[in-house]
């Protein structure tokens, strides 16, 4: 059944038209690359989440990229991870020649705890990469003892948790978190990343090393442009965020709140609508206190009472015009993982359950009630045709 509605997608920037003028102020400026709009946005992002740092960078991958490096990791080493995660963080944990060790989520939240974790810690582990799901927030308290207990770094994909809190706090205000502001996030720059932490010797290392070891930023905020005495320290990369993004992403961040509350409406008039739908189950919350940001809706379907797969599932949701999303399909079960690490088929219970089950509604910003509404009537009528 091919629908005639317009098609509704999992997700979609919310631009408004003060963005685009923020951008259009840059262009016309004279300087589009890193320049003062960038030390705004990290700025403002430190003032949001309550950081004491924040690097802007091209993406949160990079923002991985330089932390790996940092630290120094590479063969012989492991980095512990769940495999419920996308997989830039484990490309780039192989690519430096270290060793993923795939750790199980829970299964009702999708993710991992330090009850999980640490039977997996041995003398080869260098770094502990937990990851905030879908906008809920992990239980840190725990994951910050047990790193502290073993000595080990601790480092939040945060990629979902723009707006999240823990126990009142912002995630992003302890510690170490890499965010992400992809299209599909809470904010965006269309493209980049922010690497945030208490940390004023990483914070300088990750500075230095995305522009190409200069021992001064891209953009000298006292001389307000490149100082003559600016020389290589080490060897870096090339991962600084432009100007023209930066300014997209404070006017982002500016309404931040307010997005995430329209999210949050959207999320409580799903999950509503879904109570009664058997075949049909949204995420659990975790049992301690957090202010969920709704970066994701995911859903688990029950394939032996809808008598039909997830993949049949999304592409007959696509049929009636209505988008969805795989977040994650689980590393471990893809191609180049399943080849490489045959033996971990079957290890991870919970992972793997949730990977054939789990699929992203449209969740953004500028949805109204009736396009849940729509979806969810989608869904109904799907589930009692395939049973036909």
């Amino acid at each position: 059944m091919e629908s005639s509605e317009q098609f509704l997608p999992v997700s979609r920037p919310s631009i408004s038209e003060e963005d685009i003028n923020a951008v259009a102020t840059v262009l016309r400026s004279g300087w589009i690359t890193t320049g003062p709009v960038n030390a705004e946005l990290e700025q403002h992002f430190c003032e949001t989440v309550g950081s004491q740092y924040a690097v802007a960078l091209s993406s949160a991958t990079a923002g991985m990229h330089l932390l790996l490096h940092t630290l120094d990791i590479g063969p012989g080493d492991e980095v512990i991870t769940p495999s419920m995660t996308w997989v830039s963080t484990v490309n780039l944990i192989v690519m430096t020649g270290a060793k993923p060790i795939f750790v199980d989520v829970e299964r009702n939240t999708l993710m991992t705890s330090a009850r999980l974790i640490e039977p997996l810690i041995n003398a080869r582990t260098r770094l502990i990469v937990p990851v905030h799901f879908a906008g809920a927030a992990l239980d840190l308290n725990p994951l910050r003892a047990l790193a502290e207990q073993y000595s080990l770094p601790l480092v939040e994909d945060a990629a979902h948790a723009i707006g999240t809190s823990y126990r009142g706090d912002p995630i992003g205000r302890r510690g170490t978190a890499i965010f992400s502001m992809h299209p599909i996030k809470n904010i965006t720059t269309g493209e980049g990343g922010m690497f945030c932490t208490d940390d004023e010797h990483l914070a300088e290392r990750i500075r230095r090393l995305k522009f190409h070891g200069l021992g001064v930023d891209a953009f000298d905020r006292k001389t307000h442009g490149r100082a003559p005495q600016a020389e290589v320290l080490e060897p870096g990369f090339k991962y600084n965020l432009p100007d023209m993004n930066a300014a997209l992403g404070i006017g982002q961040l500016s309404r931040l709140k307010a997005m995430n509350q329209r999210r949050t409406d959207l999320a409580v008039t799903y999950r509503q609508l879904l109570a009664e739908v058997d075949e049909v189950t949204p995420l659990g919350f975790p049992d301690y206190p957090f202010k969920h940001a709704w970066h994701l809706f995911i859903i688990r379907l029950d394939i032996e009472k809808a008598c039909m797969s997830r993949d049949d599932f999304m592409t007959a949701l696509k049929q009636r015009g209505i988008g969805t999303g795989l977040h994650f399909r689980a590393v471990h079960t893809q191609k180049y993982y399943r080849e490489q690490m045959p033996a971990l088929a079957g290890s991870l219970p919970n992972t793997e359950w949730n990977s054939e089950r789990i699929c992203s509604l449209p969740l953004f910003p500028d949805m109204d009630d009736a396009d849940a509404h729509r979806v969810v009537t989608a869904i109904k009528s799907i589930l009692k045709e395939n049973k036909r």
